[in-house]
Order: C-alpha cells, then structure tokens, then sequence
C-alpha cells in the first residue's frame, strides 16, 4: 500500500508541475510503468482500466475539439457579445448573464471548453467595456467558477461524469434526468454566493456602444451555422445511442468529424468585407504555448466594431493547428493514471473506502449525501479529481449498497469530483491551466488567494447541491 500510495504522489507531482514541459500523459505513464514493473497492478489489469476509460476519454476529446472548431468560427465570441448586449447597460445583469452563458456552455462543451475558451472572450470583453481589475476580477473568477459548478447536467459536461456514467452503466437520459434539475439548483446557488462574494466589485453600469457587433464575431459563416446543426444531432444522438447500444463516443465522434470536414473545406476568397478589414484579421498562430490555439486566437481578438461586415462565406479556418491543440494527452493520462489509482485499490484502498462509504449509507439519504459528497470533494482538492473518481466508484461499489442509497452516493460521488476541484489549484488540469493563461493575460492570481476564494465559494454551493440532489432523488424514486 506505501508503494503503491508512493507511486501516486509521483505521478501526481509530475503531471501538475510537468518538469520541462513533460506532457501530462507521458508523466501518467510513466507512473503506470513503475507501477508494473513493481507489481503494484498487473498486465491483467490493463484492458480492465482502458474498459472503463476509452469511451470517457474519446467522448472528452471529440467534443473539446467540436468546440475549438466552433470557437475558431467565432461561435462563442457571438454569443459572448449578444449576451454583453442583453444586459443593457446593467452590471449586475451582465454578471449575471455571464454565468449563465458558462453554465450552458459547460453543459455542452464540458468544463474545460467553458473555462478555456470563454474566459479569454470575456476578458477581452472587459477590457473593451473599460472596466477596473477589481471589476475584471470578479466576472474572471466567476466565469472560471461557474464552468466547473455547472459542469453537472449532461454525462458529456465534465469527463469524470462520463467515467461514473460508465462504471455504473448510467445511461445518458436516466444520468440528465436526475443531473439537469440537481445541476439548475447548482446554478442558481452559484449565482447566488458570487453575487454576494463580490457584490462591491460588480460595477452598476458600463456602456453598451463599446461592444462589437455580435457579426462582426464570425470568421466562417458556414461553420457557425453547421455548429448548430451538430449541436442538435449531437445532443439527439446521445439520448439515441442508449436504446441501441451505441457508445456515445461514436455520437461524438462522428459529430466531431462532420465540423471539421466543414471547416476544413477550399478558402474562398472573402465577401461583403474590405480589404483593410481583411487584413487586420488575425491568423491562428502554429502553436500555443497554453497548449490551446482556441484559447491563444480568443485572447488576441479585437473587440472593437469595425466598419464592414466581417464574415467570410467559405472555409477559413486552419484546422491542422486546431487539431494538434486538442488534448490527445488526456488518452494517454487517462489510462496512466487510473491504472496508478487501480493499483492503490489493489493494494487495500478499496476496501478502506467502502468502509466508510458504507457508514455513511447506514446514516440515511442526507448522511450518505453528504458524507460521500464532501469526502470525494476533499479528495478531489488535493489529490486531483481525475484518480479520485475512479477511486471513489471502486469503493462505492464495493460498499455494497443498494436502491436509493446507492444511487445517492453515486451521484454525490459525481458532485463532489466536479465541485471540490474549485477549493484548491491542483484540484484540476482546467484550473491549472486556467491560472495560466489569466498570468499570461496580466491578471496573475496566487495559489492562497486562490484558496481563500475557492473554499469560500465552493463549500456552500457543495452543500446546496446535494440537498438538491437528495429531495430530487427521492421524489423520482
């Protein structure tokens, strides 16, 4: 059990702090090598781990890269500044319009696609509106918060959905049915805690005619409007493939390859925009050092209105970059580092966990709730909220229980990994990868303020979450 504990916290320390720019896949495999050349796991075990990780793991990639492709049409740009002109001048209604649009952004294209790639978008937006840091501050933090809170509804909305989905063999409509209500209270408690967490920095007013024309937003206009036709069969096509059997990591997949074909097709020369305009245009660079083009294209943008239309009819978009930054890492990650954590349950952590797990179903709905919940968040924190998903189903399933308290627990398990994660740093890849493209905007935010925000946040929202899930639950049951 030391061994195999000792093999985790290496593992773990190389993917968060990535020596010399060691991608995060190459670390988890190394790991997972140690791990069998000590006897830790067992070659058996590795079809077992990649049985419960490949479907979670293309899903994941398939859909980030749906998204990248969208965000380089300007998809979210569009919908970034329509929403900044909903609130009419409002602040207070631009905040709470922000968070909306990460919540439903996150619900589609996962958290990471919601942090990511809104973040920089609505940066960019504030800076356009001539809004102080402190100001700036707050819609950042909000927007980061918000895609990881609200990362519940959908089995799609954050990978460790799909690898609980998967273990319990959820499927999609049953885990939407229970998730999207608990993920609407999840929302509305969000919006509330940072409504109150930084009502002194909301400022009252901002002026509206700073703002681009949502149009001018659009880079390929065929893209953006195919966009919405994949979202719809995407979405279709997950509620269909449970009936059939269909894993929906073809649903994703197959959607994923219809966006790119589109965005990939003959440039053709521009229409309804001048030259000078075209010219301004900025080109996606070769490669990002945040290791997302969409992320870096999204920071660069100029938000100011330009004069003429500013789409293009034909294919503009250079799909080679976009591809390369889509995190084909998370595949090697995903079955370095589970197999690390599957040897942490070899080794005596199973059991230890459906011990407790199994005291906390004894204690009734809101015990099993509660004391799953904060413990997977907790564990989530510090020790990442990938292997602690895998270790929490393992030990939920062998706590043995059954009906409604097992239900419970592990849609608790699920809340907590999507929650818990906001209270510390290391709790995600996103939030690290998050911090560092706001360093490299200027906003640089420190591990403890960080913390500070995070715990504040996150533990009352956590809270209200699985009274949610618990009262939703058994008045579906």
């Amino acid at each position: 059990m030391l061994l195999a504990l000792l093999i985790f916290v290496a593992t773990l320390t190389l993917v968060i702090w990535r020596p010399r720019g060691l991608g995060i896949g190459w670390s988890a495999l190394g790991g997972a090598a140690l791990a069998l050349a000590t006897g830790v796991v067992q070659f058996s075990d590795v079809p077992t781990v990649w049985g419960i990780v490949w479907n979670a793991t293309a899903t994941f990639v398939a859909v980030i890269i749906i998204s990248l492709v969208l965000d380089e049409a300007g998809t979210f740009e569009w919908a970034a500044l329509h929403v900044a002109r909903w609130g009419r001048g409002n602040g207070t209604m631009l905040f709470n319009l922000i968070v909306v649009l990460g919540a439903a952004i996150a619900s589609v294209f996962a958290n990471d696609g919601a942090a990511l790639i809104l973040t920089p978008i609505v940066f960019q937006m504030l800076i356009a509106l001539k809004f102080p840091p402190k100001a700036a501050f707050a819609f950042v933090i909000a927007t980061g918060f918000v895609a990881d809170t609200t990362s519940l509804p959908l089995v799609v909305s954050n990978l460790v959905n799909i690898v609980t989905a998967d273990f319990f063999n959820i499927g999609f409509a049953r885990y939407a049915l229970v998730m999207v209500p608990v993920s609407l209270v999840s929302l509305a408690a969000s919006l509330l805690v940072l409504r109150l967490y930084f009502r002194k920095s909301i400022p009252a007013t901002y002026d509206v005619t700073h703002l681009a024309a949502p149009a001018s937003a659009i880079r390929d206009l065929l893209t953006f409007r195919a966009g919405w036709v994949v979202l719809a069969v995407l979405l279709a096509g997950y509620f269909a493939a449970d009936p059939l059997g269909i894993p929906i990591a073809a649903v994703a997949g197959l959607c994923a390859t219809a966006i790119v074909a589109i965005a990939a097709r003959r440039p053709a020369p521009l229409f309804g925009r001048s030259p000078s305009v075209a010219a301004a245009a900025p080109e996606p660079p070769a490669s990002s050092p945040s290791g997302s083009v969409a992320v870096q294209v999204a920071a660069e943008r100029v938000t100011t209105a330009p004069t003429t239309a500013t789409w293009r009819t034909r294919g503009t978009i250079a799909v080679g970059p976009v591809l390369r930054s889509a995190p084909w890492q998370i595949v090697l990650f995903s079955l370095g580092m589970y197999l690390v954590v599957y040897g942490l349950g070899n080794q005596g952590l199973t059991e230890t966990l459906a011990g407790v797990f199994a005291t906390f179903g004894d204690g009734g709905s809101l015990a099993a709730a509660g004391g799953t919940g904060f413990l997977v968040a907790g564990m989530s924190s510090v020790l990442n909220n990938m292997p602690t998903v895998l270790v929490a189903a393992l030990g939920i399933d062998a706590a043995a229980a059954t009906g409604l308290t097992h239900e419970i627990m592990v849609y608790s398990s699920v809340i907590g990994a999507d929650l818990g994660p906001k209270i510390t740093p290391i709790g995600s890849l996103a939030t690290l990868l998050w911090l560092h493209v706001l360093d490299r905007k200027g906003m640089h935010i420190s591990w403890g303020t960080y913390f500070r925000i995070g715990i504040v946040l996150t533990l009352p929202v956590l809270a209200i979450t699985l009274l949610g899930l618990v009262a939703w639950l058994t008045l579906i049951s």
